[in-house]
């Protein structure tokens, strides 16, 4: 399942689908749940907005999925869910969940997929900060978030 949306999600409810759902063994589920921070670049933050063109990032999700199912044989099932509007610090902002056969194959497939989502899916953010200022975010790299004024 892929799924962007405004509300908040059950972390216990993913799990217990992925536990249930799927049609081969399964030997490991492995969790992603990324929370939105309460701070900047040492500077506090008061909310975060986010931003995507609808039916976009779900075909990109789509194509990640796929792109997993390819290289990772033994994952048996998927749960992708990410956030958008206006966010608090601490809420909940994006889950990544992979069943598989093996814990190896899960842990690699729920770190692919959290990576890439974070490199190559179109999703905008703009912090608002404590003191007022807003800053769109530039896409994520693998190695710092840079900021775009």
């Amino acid at each position: 399942m892929i799924s962007v949306q405004t509300q908040d999600f059950s972390v216990a409810e993913i799990y217990d689908k992925l536990r249930h759902a799927n049609p081969g063994p399964i030997g490991a589920i492995a969790l992603f749940v990324g929370l939105v921070r309460d701070f900047s670049h040492t500077l506090q933050l008061a909310s975060l907005h986010i931003e995507c063109y609808p039916g976009m990032v779900e075909r990109e999700l789509q194509r990640l999925v796929a792109q997993v199912q390819q290289q990772f044989s033994d994952v048996q099932q998927i749960e992708i869910i990410h956030r958008i509007g206006e966010l608090l610090p601490q809420e909940q902002i994006v889950l990544v969940g992979v069943s598989a056969t093996h814990r190896a194959e899960a842990f690699a497939a729920c770190e692919f997929l959290i990576d890439q989502l974070k490199t190559t899916v179109p999703l905008w953010k703009k912090e608002i900060r404590a003191d007022g200022n807003e800053y769109w975010i530039e896409h994520n790299t693998p190695a710092r978030e840079q900021i775009v004024c």
